[in-house]
């Protein structure tokens, strides 16, 4: 259980790492389009010729799109962390622990202190196996897919989204208390062979 745990903090920490990344460039992209806006608009009054807009509906198409996927993969990511939670708030409860903060959840996982039910073993077994939700294929192909959307699937923009990734790692590593196991740096190293593989346009050949 606390292994198929790990994967599940990792793409939550760099999904928030993510938000507030693209949030920043989103506005930076705005300030700047309004700038070139207003110099455009000055020109036409001084040269007395009135050009047409180009139409923005690909563009506001796109953006829909992506809007769309990010919101699907945050309502996915979100019941799994409260399944997640509510597993081990149970397991805790039982051993006469409580839950403070959100670290102490995985403070407690880490510590291998806790037993559980042969059922939620036999989950949590299902769930990081190579074809599971939280097993290294199926996690960092979500992690890659937040990248592509948040970016607007623009490979120049995977060097940021990448560094992004490894801030929340990093964060995920803390929470824990200690290096993460096996399956989730074999998870980072995934996340960052994909990446390159979307950066330059080689995704196709990777998956060969």
């Amino acid at each position: 259980m606390s292994i198929s745990a790990l994967n599940n903090v990792t793409a939550a920490a760099a999904v928030n790492t993510y938000d507030k990344t693209t949030d920043k460039t989103t506005k930076e992209s705005t300030k700047a389009a309004e700038a070139k806006d207003n110099k455009q608009d000055s020109s036409k009054i001084s040269s007395g010729v009135v050009y047409e807009r180009a139409s923005s509906t690909v563009n506001t198409d796109y953006v829909k799109k992506n809007s769309a996927l990010i919101q699907q993969l945050k309502t996915d990511s979100d019941a799994r962390i409260s399944q997640l939670k509510g597993i081990v708030e149970q397991m805790m409860k039982k051993q006469g622990a409580t839950i403070g903060k959100a670290d102490d959840m995985w403070h407690f996982l880490a510590s291998g202190d806790f037993t559980v039910s042969a059922d939620v073993k036999a989950q949590a077994q299902a769930d990081i196996a190579d074809d599971g939700y939280w097993g290294v294929e199926q996690t960092s192909d979500r992690i890659v897919d937040f990248a592509k959307a948040l970016s607007g699937g623009d490979p120049a923009k995977a060097d940021t989204m990448l560094e992004a990734f490894k801030k929340g790692f990093k964060a995920a590593t803390k929470s824990w208390g200690k290096e993460l196991p096996d399956i989730s740096q074999r998870t980072y190293d995934a996340v960052l062979k994909k990446m390159d593989a979307w950066k330059n346009g080689t995704e196709d050949a990777t998956e060969e």
